[in-house]
């Protein structure tokens, strides 16, 4: 159950801001980040989504130590998802500051100036920083499978791209540039897929393991 908390969180979060995105008046997607959507009369409902999501994730980093420990990433890789579920959920406790004109009468040039607006802008790089942090943590892991040549060259890839769309995500907010949504939203897309397609992996080796398990207790009683 906490792996398929892994399958379930990170979906949810990107299906809900981008209804929420789509459905708000004065609500740029391409431009504005996904945290604005914190602000406003609607702000409780991403609010909701980065704590209930960072919940999810906490609670498969728990899965991800009782299925990994004591192999290879069994402390580290854990301990980056499960920062990357914390500071997920602290970016809904602490809300941005109104910024890039949104909410409608807010200053263009805005930063984050008040403390919760400091916090969140801190955590959010926490965010994007620690899952490519465990993406190469668990790249050692699949080294060391048989069949893991594959998802090593995925674990890579996504820490790699996950690390560039970030780099290139506070370019464009430093610059104001038109696109700022959008990359952020590539980013996410990146980061939250490989969480998601890690619990499947998991979930599809203590599968097997438990089938072997049954048939080698079935055949047993035979051999006795």
């Amino acid at each position: 159950m906490l792996l398929w908390c892994g399958v379930v969180g990170p979906p949810l979060f990107v299906l809900v801001l981008l209804f929420d995105g789509a459905t708000r008046a004065n609500y740029d997607p391409t431009y504005h980040p996904v945290s604005a959507l914190s602000l406003g009369s609607r702000g409780w409902i991403q609010i909701t989504n980065f704590v209930l999501t960072g919940l999810l994730v906490l609670g498969f980093a728990v899965g991800l130590r009782r299925v990994l420990h004591p192999g290879r990433a069994g402390v580290w890789g854990p301990f980056a998802v499960g920062v990357f579920g914390l500071t997920l959920l602290l970016s809904g406790v602490f809300v941005m500051d109104p910024a890039r004109g949104y909410p409608p009468g807010a200053p263009v040039d805005g930063d984050m100036s008040s403390w919760p607006g400091v916090l969140h802008d801190n955590f959010g790089i926490v965010v994007f920083v620690s899952v490519p942090v465990a993406c190469f943590v668990l790249a050692r892991r699949s080294a060391g499978r048989p069949t893991g040549r594959a998802w090593v060259g995925y674990d890579l890839l996504t820490g790699l791209a996950g690390l560039a769309l970030f780099g290139i995500f506070g370019t464009a907010w430093e610059a104001d540039h038109p696109s700022t949504g959008l990359i952020q939203r590539a980013m996410i897309a990146v980061d939250w897929t490989w969480i998601t397609v890690l619990a499947l992996r998991l979930l599809c080796e203590t599968r097997g393991r438990t089938d072997e398990r049954a048939v080698v207790g079935r055949r047993l009683p035979e051999h006795l």
